[in-house]
């Protein structure tokens, strides 16, 4: 499940994922709405919560996020993401040169902390 919180004005955008992501995850919901939000708001600052449930990517999902990632590199101005495995904060470390905005990983029970980062 995917839930995107876009109620903010500002460029502030919030996206809550539980189970495995798919291809079909990323070309119905996650491109087309990042698409759009860039389009309406410009450079975004993004809080992915990965919950308990979330469960990774299938190979095709994370080759569509690594290839959009790529894309859209300039178009994330801060991207705080919290909770999920272990191996996902070593999978950020290994790749944030490649973004041009600042990126975080924050533990599940630091949500707050990932909020005030987010919108300092």
């Amino acid at each position: 499940m995917i839930e995107f919180n876009t109620e903010r004005a500002d460029n502030v955008v919030a996206v809550r994922i539980e189970g495995r992501l798919t291809d079909h995850d990323y070309k119905t919901t996650l491109i087309p709405t990042f698409e759009k939000l860039f389009a309406e708001r410009g450079r975004l600052r993004v809080m992915i919560h990965f919950d308990e449930g979330f469960e990774g990517w299938d190979f095709e999902a994370a080759w569509d996020d690594t290839v959009f990632g790529l894309h859209h590199r300039a178009d994330f101005e801060k991207i705080a993401i919290v909770g999920g495995p272990n191996w996902i904060d070593w999978c950020v470390k290994a790749s944030v040169f490649l973004m041009k905005g600042e990126v975080r990983t924050f533990p599940a029970d630091h949500l707050d902390a990932a909020c005030a980062w987010l919108t300092a």
